[in-house]
């Protein structure tokens, strides 16, 4: 073997083994395992997320990043195709979500319900009133402090809702403060402050266990304050990069049996009942 066939040969064998040792850059691509799941706030706060996501990670192999925000911002994230699914609960807003194609295969999950917290001084004197709408008067009547989180959540568009339902414009009056904060952060301002507030049953339970908040529950139990939630997959179609088969694994898993059987426990023993309740496969 004179010279140049050596060298010929001794490249052709590097060429050989280099494709040997990495063949998935020229094979069919691996399927994408992380997962991004925007989500509301009050499913992190009430701890749910911290049980589910494992659950889900250990069944599937997908490793899941939680971005918390407000249900607005978690559809703003899947508009973009910043996300691969949502967790949700703000009805209106999902539906055009849905009506724009940004999201597909929108599943009901489970429910809880909003209430109307405050201090047990309750100045306004809200405690007994017959509607949200009766109390939010009372509330802006009296001049009494009242926090709302002013980030375009879903608890902020029931809230605005309320208002609205009570022919009252919050905005620019004293009494009236926003947070721009989640649910968990604008629980402990309304702690500090002593105000008025609207929250989900579940973030307000499971940290007034772990901190005594000395917020009362004046107002419960109206139809008005139903909270639903849903899961969305991002529109493959609108963002092709989006993960969607994790998207449709982790859509599946929320509405799977032993999935909503653990919702259906969670919060039991800790707090004598469940801090949602699970609604797969129902109609609103």
């Amino acid at each position: 073997m004179n010279h140049l066939q050596r060298v010929l040969f001794v490249t052709l064998s590097c060429f050989i083994l280099s494709a040997a040792l990495v063949p998935s850059s020229w094979s069919a691509p691996v399927q994408q395992k992380n997962l991004i799941l925007a989500t509301t706030t009050s499913t992190q706060d009430s701890g749910l997320l911290d049980v589910l996501i494992p659950m889900f990670e250990k069944q599937t192999g997908y490793f899941v990043k939680t971005i918390s925000v407000g249900s607005g911002q978690a559809m703003k994230m899947g508009e973009k195709g910043e996300a691969d699914v949502l967790l949700v609960h703000s009805p209106e807003a999902e539906k055009a979500f849905m009506g724009q194609g940004f999201g597909v295969n929108r599943k009901l999950v489970m429910h809880n319900d909003f209430l109307l917290l405050g201090p047990a001084s309750d100045p306004a004197k809200i405690h007994g009133a017959k509607s949200a709408a009766e109390a939010l008067k009372k509330i802006a009547q009296s001049g009494a402090l009242f926090l709302s989180r002013g980030d375009n959540s879903g608890t902020h568009a029931k809230e605005k809702g309320l208002w609205k339902a009570a022919g009252i414009a919050p905005e620019g009056q004293k009494w009236f403060q926003e947070t721009g904060l989640g649910m968990g952060e604008t629980l402990n301002v309304a702690a500090e402050k002593h105000g008025y507030l609207l929250s989900d049953r579940g973030t307000y339970l499971a940290l007034n266990k772990k901190r005594h908040l000395g917020l009362e529950i004046l107002v419960a139990g109206e139809p008005k304050l139903l909270n639903i939630y849903h899961v969305i997959e991002v529109n493959p179609a609108k963002w092709p990069k989006v993960n969607a088969p994790g998207a449709k694994a982790f859509s599946d898993f929320m509405v799977a049996a032993p999935t909503q059987a653990l919702i259906s426990h969670f919060g039991t023993k800790e707090f004598g009942s469940p801090l949602f309740f699970p609604d797969a496969g129902k109609t609103e």
